[in-house]
């Protein structure tokens, strides 16, 4: 099957679901990572004395030796304004996004869940966004969409270190994939990528946590109990 995950920026798929999707293309399905900015106005810029533009040229190089790491399938950088997806028309936003939608023509779609887990404005549109087209595109017909899968943590990662993340209530995680060792060391090595985040990662200590199940909601599509592949019933 085609699966297509839908992130604001570079990073958001090795800070959460990279050692899934490195499972789901070992399992011989095609991954595709779409990325909506560069991600050049982290502030992190300002310690390496770069431009926005100049260090959304820096992550673009981190996510290439990312799209290698995982053998993605395709990867698509744009180049909307980080950290302004919010001041942006957001037709704007669902007409490129339906775009590459239409030409992949993928069975799971992937994006954030409803709380963007940190709360960052980005996740928050972009998940609304994609939802948005999501249901457009299926009422039009559009009949090789199957799911719309949510990433999400549980409260294992949930209200825990430096950022405060929402986890989703039991009840509403309806996947949860097992990671394996390898794996865990995939998402390892696909977070190694963003050298100019090594110290983020270091005081976060996210690389830790790469063992752990990986979470997603279905919209409107439940199990009783949570099923270990998102493309479950398909």
């Amino acid at each position: 099957m085609k699966i297509l995950y839908i992130f604001p920026h570079p990073d958001d798929e090795s800070f959460g679901p990279a050692p899934g999707i490195y499972q789901q293309l070992s399992q011989g399905h095609e991954v595709y990572l779409l990325t909506l900015t560069k991600g050049g106005a982290t502030k992190i810029r300002h310690e390496l004395g770069l431009s926005v533009d100049e260090m959304g040229d820096v992550r673009f190089k981190e996510m290439q030796c990312v799209e290698k790491v995982l053998g993605l399938t395709e990867m698509t950088v744009l180049d909307l304004p980080d950290s302004g997806l919010k001041n942006m028309n957001p037709l704007e936003i669902e007409s490129v996004v339906s775009s590459h939608i239409q030409r992949i023509k993928p069975d799971v779609v992937v994006t954030y869940a409803v709380h963007g887990i940190s709360g960052f404005f980005d996740h928050l549109v972009s998940h609304a966004v994609v939802k948005r087209v999501f249901c457009q595109l299926k009422q039009d017909g559009h009949s090789y969409l199957k799911r719309l899968a949510l990433f999400t943590v549980d409260d294992k990662l949930g209200g825990t270190g430096p950022f405060g993340l929402t986890a989703s209530a039991p009840e509403d995680i309806d996947c949860k994939i097992k990671v394996t060792e390898a794996e865990s060391e995939k998402g390892k090595e696909a977070l190694a990528c963003y050298k100019t985040y090594a110290s983020v990662i270091e005081k976060t200590g996210v690389a830790e946590h790469t063992h752990l199940d990986i979470c997603f909601e279905f919209f409107q599509d439940s199990f009783d109990s949570p099923v270990g592949d998102i493309t479950a019933g398909l």
